[in-house]
Order: structure tokens, then C-alpha cells, then sequence
């Protein structure tokens, strides 16, 4: 057999027209040339296609395949090993979130346990701006209609809240802070009738769904303006913004404790578990102060400063035995509940921080100084002129009068400036000498220092060295004009003579209380003696005459029943605006019962301007006003012993 085909037989066929001209045609360019006769025909030879060798591109795929591997094996070693510790931070910080737990803020009550201030529960309104978008809604004008919702509940201005809800970049802002829990559920009840409006009408949008609370806390006092002044407010962060909250915020505040939890898509993974510290509530703080004295002390300084259309007054009532603060009152005041409508200007405790010259009240300084240094007794001839020349002024008293012949209790009793001016005379054997004794006994009443009780913004007053007095000021600050107290300092002189010579460093703070429930009393105050007894007792008499007798001037301060000691001021103002010299600082101090005292008041009323300017006129009746409302408070009986009745004067 062969590998050749049998040749093909040929089939005859239809003739063939003949050509013109006879003959074979001839082939055309690319016509397959005639067979020759009797030769066999072939096919045209077979190209065969052969496979490359696949090894090549295996190789080149493993290759690829083994940097690829190399790649990850790198970065895994990377991950696993070298920087394990940062990824699993880094997962920590994602997996994990820490939320602060603020601690309670411990209350003030006063001397009784009767609440001053405390806190209560409160929610702070959230928000997350990423469930106000157009993507997450479904329109555009979400936060503009939850902003109108939420304005009539949270009080606040729609534009502002649409503006929150707007805010990009965060998943968190906070729309209100301390808002009470009726409002809270006010806003509850709206997203879910707005959840259940939804599930009906699909046209429905629940623009409140990103809307939350955080619990919270809010700061309450429960006497509204009583003793505002002198407890001060919680500002926004939940510090303290001034008075008691201020100066003793570090034990109010607590430690604040801090939670540890595993979450996913912003809610606590339960099975994790959780971890941190727990806050520590602080401590609540008992005060000096006894409630009802504070709110007759600050209605009765109220009436007043409007009556007389003053600027301000303040009163300050003080246990004399133990330098303790019955109460600190202050017109105008504020309430400390809502600040959004309070007066600036009446947001301090002026009674501490307002400083001002005190006048006459200021004499008992100069008396005590005078019968210490045995200069005078209480019964020591002065001679008073109409006028009295000294340095480069022309002295007078409050009133026009003829000679005076009194007795240094009458200079006291009708508060003579020209009496006190010669009886500190005495004081030295030249004019310089006379100053610096009585500077060293200012010095000792705590002029020019401050009080000890470390309340914000208070005011050591000024009192500059004899060495510096002016030629005015050797001869006016006798009398209480050319230095500058504070109304507590005012109070502390009267308690120390009643307390017989002795200053108790004056105290708002008992004690206080903390978590564990153990009360802690607060250091006993400082005390220093001031003059002698014998020169205390003298001067208690001699006070005694300025109320009882018919030519004192603090007449309208008897309390019937009660042996009273008391003092009139009335000086010249300094006016804060102008640095000048306007209108007048009325005042009176005084304590009861004058021969066991148990009680020291001192009212100051600022610039009145309708009716009388004069201490014993419009102070007077405040100090018998809130004196009597104290002693029966105190329950304090009278002596019933009879007054001492100094002679005022002589005859020449």
C-alpha cells in the first residue's frame, strides 16, 4: 500500500464553447497552470501549527505569584510582629471607647441643714449630624425641621439648632446642656409619634431620629435669691462661677470616674464586659449661716435700697462669740436659677468686694485707741469748736452749732468730728507719733488686710502707712475718711469690742461632709487681742449712749427690752466711675444685748438718693429690723439689767 490517492476519473462533461480563433486559450495572470497529460494531481501540502512549550509562562506565572506572596508574607510579618503593639492600639482605640462618669457635686446647707443649694437630675440634649443628611433622610431640609421642633422645647433659636444639625466632620454636637427630664420625655414622645406617623405614610420623615440625651446634672437653689451673693452659680461646664461654688469647688466637685467598653456601630457590645473607676461624689458643705436670719437681713436691705433709690446696700449679721457669719445679704441681688436675667453688675457679693470709706462707725477705732493708750476716759472733758483749723483744711461737724462742752462718750454719742480729731491728738506728743499709734491700732481691728475667709474678689480695702497719710488725711482718718474697708471688715471692728477685745477671725464654712458620711469641722479660726477688757466694756457704754440717749444719733435702733450698742456713719462717697467725691455712704453698726453681747449687725446703703442720706436715719431701723429678727431666732433673752447712762456733757 502507498500514501498516494487513486487518481480521479474524469467525468465528461458539457463541450466547451470554442474560442475565436481557435486555438487553447490562454492562462490569465494567477490561473492554476494546466495539468500536463497523464500526470497525477496533488494537493496542495498541509500546514501544520505546533504548541509552544507551556514551562516558560508557568515559570513567569509562579513567579509573579511568589512576589505577591513575598508581599503579604512581609506585611504580615510587619503586622504581627513589628508593629503589633501600635495596630492593637490602634484597634483598641476603634474597638473601645472611654466615656467619662462626672461625679456628684455635693450640696450647701446652712448652719441648721437646711439646703442652700444641690443638684439634681438633668439630660443633655445630643445630636449625631450624620442622621440629618440629605442621604440619610432622604431630604434636604432635615435639620431645619427638627431644628423647628426642638426651638419651642429647648428655648432656643431655630437658626442656631439648624446650624448644629449642619455641622460636618463629627458625629456628635450638643444642642442643649441640663435640661430637666420633662423635657427630655417631651421630645421622646415626638420621635416615637413620628416613628409610629412613619411606619403608616411613607411620605413621613422622623427628623428627630439622630436626636439623644446624655444623663446630666443641674445645680438648683431652692431659696431662689436668698444668699445668692454669697453661694455664687455653677457656670456651663459645671465649675463654679463665683461665691461659695467658687471658692470651694475642688470639695463640691468630687472626683469624676471614667468607663471602658467594647462597641460596634456606637453601641456597647455587652458580652465584652466593661471596665473603669467609679466617680466620687463630693462633699456637701455646711455653712455659717442661718437661713431665716439671711432672708430677713435681705428683705430688709431690700426695702431700703429701693425705698431710697440707692445703688446698693449690704448687711452683715455675726455671731460675736464665735466670729461665725449668721448672714450676708446684698440689694440687688439675683437668682442664681437663672442668670439669663440677672444684672452683671450684681453678680458679686458686694459686702466683700465693694471697698469704701466708712465714716463715723469707723470712730470706735479712734475711742479704743484713745482709752487703750489711757489718753481719756470715757468721762474726759472736750471742748468742741464751730470750727477747728488743722494743716491746710478748716474741720467741721455734720451740723452747725455753737461750743459743745462734752464728755469724749458725748464726742461718741453726737459723732462730733472735731471732738475725735483733738482726743487722737492725744495719742502722741507730735502730730507723726499721734498717726502711727493709730495706725498699729487700725492695723489690729484687721484694716488694710483681708478678713481670713478667702472669698473670691474680696477686697483688703486701703490703708496706706502713717508715713504716707497726707497733710487732710492725719486729721480725716480719725474720723473714717481717707481709707477704705469692706462691709465685713466694718462688722469684724463692732464684733471684736463685743467680744471684749478680742478678733475672732470672722468664718462662713462649719464644716464639711464627705461621701463616707463623716462630718469634718472646719480649723478653728484665728483670734488676737485688740485692746483690754476693761477698754472693751468702756467702749460698750459708751455705744450704749449713742442709741439711748436723747442727743445720740442712733436713736432710731432701741430695741425695747434690749440694751443695744450702736454706732451712725455717714461719709462721703467716692463715686467708682469718676474717682470723685458724690452723694453718700450711709451705715450703722452695732451689737445686742450691749452688756452680754451675743450678736453684731452692720448695715451700709450706697449713694441714696430719695429721702434721708443720714446712717441713724436709714440704716438705723434696718439694724433694729434684722437685730430683733435674730435675737429671737437665737432665742437670746435680755439682761434686764439697766443701761449704763454715760454723761454726753459737762458744765463749763
Amino acid at each position: 500500500m502507498t500514501d498516494r490517492e487513486p487518481p480521479r476519473r474524469r467525468v465528461p462533461g458539457p463541450a466547451r464553447p470554442a474560442r475565436p480563433g481557435g486555438g487553447r486559450p490562454r492562462p490569465g495572470p494567477g490561473a492554476r497552470p494546466a495539468r500536463r497529460p497523464n500526470s497525477a494531481w496533488r494537493p496542495p501540502p498541509v500546514r501544520v501549527l505546533r504548541l509552544g512549550s507551556p514551562r516558560p509562562r508557568l515559570r513567569l506565572i509562579a513567579l509573579a505569584l511568589t512576589l505577591v506572596l513575598l508581599v503579604f508574607a512581609v506585611r504580615l510579618l510587619q503586622v504581627q510582629a513589628v508593629d503589633a503593639s501600635a495596630y492593637a492600639a490602634k484597634a483598641d482605640e476603634n474597638r473601645y471607647v472611654v466615656h467619662t462618669i462626672a461625679a456628684e457635686r455635693g450640696g450647701i446647707t446652712d448652719r441648721n441643714g437646711v439646703t442652700l443649694a444641690t443638684s439634681v437630675d438633668a439630660e443633655d440634649i445630643t445630636a449625631d449630624p450624620t442622621m440629618f443628611t440629605r442621604e440619610s433622610l432622604k431630604t434636604g431640609d432635615g435639620p431645619e425641621q427638627a431644628a423647628a421642633l426642638l426651638a419651642p422645647i429647648l428655648g432656643q433659636d431655630q437658626a442656631g439648632l439648624a446650624k448644629k444639625l449642619r455641622t460636618r466632620n463629627t458625629r456628635y454636637v450638643l444642642l442643649a446642656r441640663r435640661q430637666t427630664p420633662q423635657t427630655w420625655k417631651q421630645i421622646k414622645d415626638l420621635k416615637a409619634a413620628l416613628t409610629k406617623k412613619a411606619q403608616t405614610d411613607r411620605t413621613t420623615v422622623n427628623v428627630l431620629a439622630g436626636v439623644f440625651s446624655e444623663p446630666s446634672s443641674k445645680r438648683v437653689y431652692p431659696g431662689g435669691d436668698v444668699a445668692a451673693a454669697l453661694l455664687g452659680w455653677v457656670n456651663a461646664e459645671g465649675k463654679g462661677g463665683g461665691g461659695i461654688e467658687q471658692q470651694l469647688d475642688k470639695q463640691l466637685s468630687g472626683k469624676p470616674g471614667k468607663i471602658r467598653y467594647a462597641q460596634s456601630g456606637g453601641r456597647e457590645v455587652p458580652t465584652v464586659g466593661s471596665s473603669g473607676t467609679p466617680a466620687v461624689p463630693g462633699s456637701d458643705v455646711e455653712l455659717t449661716i442661718d437661713r431665716d436670719i439671711q432672708w430677713a437681713a435681705q428683705n430688709a436691705i431690700t426695702e431700703q435700697v429701693r425705698d431710697s433709690e440707692a445703688d446698693r446696700g449690704y448687711v452683715i449679721v455675726q455671731d460675736t462669740r464665735t466670729g461665725e457669719i449668721l448672714a450676708m445679704a446684698n440689694s440687688p441681688g439675683f437668682d442664681p436659677n437663672d442668670l439669663s436675667h440677672a444684672d452683671p453688675a450684681a453678680l458679686g457679693n458686694a459686702a466683700v468686694q465693694d471697698a469704701f470709706e466708712p465714716g463715723s462707725t469707723a470712730k470706735l477705732m479712734s475711742m479704743a485707741a484713745v482709752l487703750e493708750e489711757n489718753a481719756a476716759t470715757p468721762l474726759t472733758h472736750v471742748v468742741v469748736p464751730n470750727r477747728l483749723h488743722r494743716g491746710d483744711r478748716l474741720f467741721q461737724d455734720d451740723v452747725d452749732h455753737d461750743t459743745w462742752y462734752l464728755t469724749l462718750n458725748g464726742v461718741l454719742a453726737k459723732s462730733s468730728n472735731i471732738g475725735t480729731i483733738l482726743a487722737t491728738g492725744q495719742l502722741g506728743k507730735t502730730q507723726a507719733q499721734a498717726n502711727q499709734v493709730l495706725y498699729s491700732y487700725l492695723s489690729k481691728f484687721g484694716i488694710g488686710g483681708y478678713t481670713g475667709i478667702g472669698f473670691p474678689g474680696e477686697t483688703k480695702g486701703i490703708l496706706a502707712p502713717p508715713g504716707k497719710w497726707s497733710t487732710s488725711q492725719q486729721y480725716t482718718i480719725p474720723f473714717g475718711q481717707g481709707f477704705s474697708i469692706n462691709a465685713l471688715q466694718a462688722a469684724s471692728i463692732y464684733s471684736t469690742i463685743a467680744n471684749g477685745g478680742v478678733r475672732i477671725q470672722p468664718t462662713l464654712v462649719r464644716g464639711t461632709k464627705g461621701a463616707d458620711g463623716r462630718f469634718t469641722p472646719a480649723p478653728k479660726p484665728g483670734t488676737s487681742r485688740v485692746v483690754s477688757t476693761r477698754t472693751a466694756k468702756e467702749l460698750a457704754q459708751m455705744l450704749e449712749s449713742v442709741v439711748d440717749d436723747e442727743q445720740g444719733t442712733g436713736m432710731k435702733a432701741r430695741i425695747p427690752g434690749y440694751r443695744v450698742a450702736g454706732k451712725t456713719g455717714t461719709a462721703n462717697r467716692v463715686d467708682p466711675a469718676t474717682g470723685r467725691y458724690r452723694g453718700y455712704t450711709s451705715s450703722f453698726a452695732g451689737f445686742a444685748p450691749a452688756d452680754n453681747p451675743r450678736i453684731t449687725v452692720y448695715c451700709a446703703i450706697q449713694n441714696a438718693t430719695k429721702g434721708s442720706y443720714f446712717g441713724g436715719q436709714i440704716c438705723g431701723p434696718i439694724y433694729k429690723q434684722v437685730m430683733e429678727f435674730a435675737l429671737k431666732t437665737l432665742q437670746v433673752p435680755p439682761t434686764g439689767t439697766k443701761a449704763a447712762s454715760l454723761p454726753v456733757d459737762f458744765k463749763p
